[in-house]
């Protein structure tokens, strides 16, 4: 084809020699070029918003920087398309397919680079694959990679009948980055359709994501050992010392984990749950792969392992109901009038903003104690996650301000000393006091 091309050119007077088509060729696959990179452009600003569209409802994601990195990612992946449509549709000379190889090559590796950096893998990460895409084509293209990979496997040495070389080296570097990155795209929008399916609540929603992670993750593990060929049977010799090394080292991650999907399994203890550990007391931001986070109302983060839940008494607040009732105890002198007590209470805890209507809150007369009548108020609140000791604090300060409005007295115990001698005064004796009288011997 290109034989009758010159021949044409030639008699058409286009050119003189045979040798002056590649230059003509040359400046066509420049026009083919820009040509790409204005239809990439163009394309990108008419469809990249409907693209981050999806991307932001799939993913979870949305941001000015994802937006413009799909615009880039789809004006480069146009123009890499474009540009291998018109490689395969004519037998270019070597200047159109320098022309060629630089663009296709320069918009796939910046393609890759945005797109490890999209899905927030770190830009050395980004910009290495980039890399390696840019050379593995530009050395496809002109003369291919065998000379690379020939000098390559030549730096290494042989054990038994295996190979290692950089060679090897480099494919599994690149293969486990290559699967790394993919397995988060995949594991990402994977936990956010669950996320956002309707059909499922927080905690079905949360044990999908981790069953779907896991998956992603083994997953990638077999496509990385088929892909560089590697043979399982041969590590037999190894297996049982391998195993048993596993076992003892990962005892407790891989019991954490199973005790992570137990837990979410009978929702025992699920996120926005209100529970009590030991010491520890807040509620479930997170169950972990390992441990859960509890967060308390000092602000601190509990990181308790999830077999812990599993093997200790845990009090959970919000398992079944989230309304959780409290008892505020408080006591009136006798000479107060009681029904007017009642009324001041009723209207305290009425007047308190996290105190539930329904159920409603009962004032209870408890006991005739030594110095006081003890009442107690029973209120019931449904966010035990906000803290218990301040809506105690609201209610009894609104308790001591309509006590001191009605001359109602909170009675506190009261002791009478009786001084039977001041410490440092011994007792003197009088100056007249007579003698002892001694009697006389006859």
């Amino acid at each position: 084809m290109t034989a009758g091309i010159n021949a044409l050119f030639m008699r058409w007077g286009w050119i003189e020699r045979p040798d002056d088509l590649q230059y003509i060729e040359g400046i066509l696959a420049a026009m083919v070029a820009t040509a790409a990179l204005v239809i990439g452009w163009a394309l990108s600003r008419l469809i990249y918003l409907r693209l981050a569209a999806i991307w932001e409802r799939r993913a979870g994601y949305e941001s000015q920087l994802a937006r413009r990195r799909i615009r880039d990612m789809v004006r480069r992946f146009t123009t890499a398309m474009l540009i291998g449509m018109a490689l395969n549709l004519y037998d270019w000379s070597l200047i159109a397919s320098v022309v060629f190889g630089l663009t296709l090559a320069i918009s796939l590796a910046l393609f890759v680079n945005d797109l490890v950096r999209g899905v927030r893998m770190p830009d050395w990460l980004g910009t290495f694959l980039g890399l390696a895409t840019l050379i593995s084509i530009l050395a496809s293209m002109f003369g291919g990679l065998d000379p690379i990979t020939t000098a390559m496997d030549r730096v290494g040495f042989n054990l038994g009948a295996k190979r290692f070389s950089l060679l090897w080296v480099v494919t599994i570097a690149i293969t486990i980055l290559v699967l790394y990155t993919a397995a988060r795209v995949v594991n990402r929008i994977a936990g956010h359709i669950i996320g956002s399916s309707d059909g499922l609540d927080p905690t079905q929603k949360l044990l999908g994501q981790k069953i779907a992670g896991v998956v992603v993750i083994v997953l990638a593990f077999f496509i990385g050992i088929d892909t560089l060929g590697i043979d399982l049977t041969a590590l037999s010799f190894f297996s049982g010392a391998f195993g048993l090394a596993i076992g003892f080292g990962l005892q407790k991650t891989i019991g954490n984990l199973f005790a992570g999907i137990i837990l979410l399994l009978d929702r025992s203890i699920k996120p926005g749950d209100v529970i009590a550990v030991g010491d520890s007391f807040g509620w479930v931001n997170k169950i972990g792969v390992r441990a859960v986070s509890v967060i308390t109302r000092d602000g601190k983060e509990h990181l308790i392992p999830n077999e812990d839940l599993m093997t200790t008494p845990v009090e959970n607040w919000s398992y079944s109901d989230r309304n959780v009732r409290m008892r505020i105890p408080l006591g009136v002198s006798y000479s107060s009038d009681m029904q007017l007590v009642q009324e001041l209470l009723y209207r305290a805890v009425d007047e308190a903003p996290r105190v539930l209507k329904d159920p409603a809150p009962r004032i209870w007369m408890t006991e005739f104690a030594d110095n006081s009548v003890n009442w107690e108020i029973r209120a019931w609140i449904a966010d035990p996650e906000g803290g218990m000791g301040n809506i105690r604090g609201d209610v009894l300060m609104r308790v001591w301000t309509l006590f001191k409005e009605h001359g109602i007295e909170i009675p506190f115990p009261q002791r009478d000393l009786y001084i039977k001698e001041m410490p440092g005064m011994a007792k003197a004796a009088p100056e007249d006091a007579a003698p002892p009288h001694i009697p006389r011997s006859a």
